[in-house]
């Protein structure tokens, strides 16, 4: 099975796509998670904000059409300390909503302390926690780069452990 998380941003988006697969080490249900890519989509602020959407829904599009993954999960936006931020962001998160959608492709969400929970077990773990567990589960060599990044492959192994 392959998942898709998304840390949704008009300026940057994050992005991580894993595999899950049953482990063949014992005959239970463990699962074994492999990072398949993982990385940021950018737009250009000098570009109107219709040009940066469409960018980025592209950018998508062609993330869904090279992995095909059966689920996109992204992090809910539940509250926000500056409108100028949340409404970009929730535009965002809305092209990248459609792109899933149109593909018929499962969604879900998770809040940031749902993902936390999730990596390491505790709701305030700080950012290099999270990190430390990412490149852990996901035998990675080193941390994975940039934070939306790394953000995007939590939100990814969240819905992976969850399930």
């Amino acid at each position: 099975m392959i998942i898709i998380g998304i840390d949704p941003g008009t300026a940057t988006t994050g992005y991580g796509v894993i595999k899950k697969v049953k482990s063949r080490k014992t005959r239970t249900k463990n699962s074994e998670l492999k990072c398949l890519d993982y990385g940021i989509i950018q737009t250009d602020p000098s570009l109107s904000t219709e040009e940066r959407l469409r960018k980025l829904h592209n950018s998508v599009s062609k993330l869904l059409n090279n992995y095909k993954p059966e689920v996109l999960v992204t992090e809910r936006l539940y509250f926000f300390k500056n409108l100028k931020t949340a409404i970009p962001v929730a535009q965002a998160q809305g092209v990248i909503l459609l792109a899933a959608a149109r593909k018929k492709i499962q969604l879900e969400e998770f809040t940031p302390l749902e993902v936390k929970m999730g990596i390491c077990g505790y709701g305030r773990a700080d950012k290099t926690q999270i990190q430390r567990m990412i490149k852990e589960i996901l035998n990675l060599k080193e941390i994975p780069k940039p934070d939306d990044a790394a953000d995007a492959l939590a939100i990814a192994v969240c819905w992976a452990v969850k399930k």
